[in-house]
């Protein structure tokens, strides 16, 4: 009787590390599932997480030049911080930390201008060119020259960019911004409604 009990004993032992296993188990699933709850951090493509407040500050800094060319010309604020960040990578292109130019906006003045090379898209493919950029003296200068243009057309153009002003929201701006062909990428318009909507930049239109 005596051996009988004391493997009854092992198995009450054994068992009962089990059960205690399982409940750390489901522990520790249980605080990673709270975890995932609580992140509420913006989804910003290209920014790691622990850039996030970095991120945020980059669009703190233009958004008042931004609504004020809202006021001004009529550009949706969100479109041009959405085409800021998608153009100069957050501020941190090289044509936007040393030159000031968010946009890319090019320019054919040699005392106003640097050459660099770009990225365009033609027959279906990315290719590499130079090209003369403008130069600003500060990020506010290229937000405003960057609403002139949309608001004035180019020098062969001057209504090139009216369906932009004409745009009801920013999902239908960013459109017109592809068919008027500001830029030569053909998702132009998704990625800019994409990073609109994951860092809530329609806030900034009212």
């Amino acid at each position: 009787m005596a051996r009988k009990k004391s493997r009854n004993r092992t198995k009450s032992t054994v068992l009962t590390a089990k059960i205690v296993k399982m409940l750390f188990v489901l522990m520790i699933s249980f605080i990673a599932s709270l975890s995932l709850i609580g992140d509420f951090s913006p989804i910003i493509p290209g920014v790691q997480k622990n850039d996030v407040s970095e991120a945020a500050t980059f669009i703190e800094s233009i958004a008042p030049a931004a609504q004020q060319m809202q006021k001004q010309y009529g550009v949706l604020a969100s479109i041009s911080i959405a085409q800021a960040i998608l153009e100069s990578e957050w501020g941190n292109s090289e044509l936007s930390s040393v030159y000031n130019n968010l946009y890319g906006m090019k320019g054919d003045s040699l005392e106003n201008t640097v050459l660099l090379s770009t990225k365009e898209f033609y027959n279906g493919e990315w290719v590499t060119v130079q090209a003369d950029f403008k130069v600003y003296d500060s990020w506010a200068s290229s937000v405003q020259d960057h609403a002139s243009l949309i608001a004035n057309g180019t020098t062969w153009n001057a209504d090139q960019y009216a369906p932009v002003l004409q745009a009801k929201t920013y999902r239908e701006a960013a459109q017109a911004l592809q068919d008027c062909g500001y830029a030569t990428d053909p998702d132009y318009a998704n990625k800019l409604i994409a990073v609109i909507e994951q860092n809530t930049l329609y806030n900034y239109d009212s």
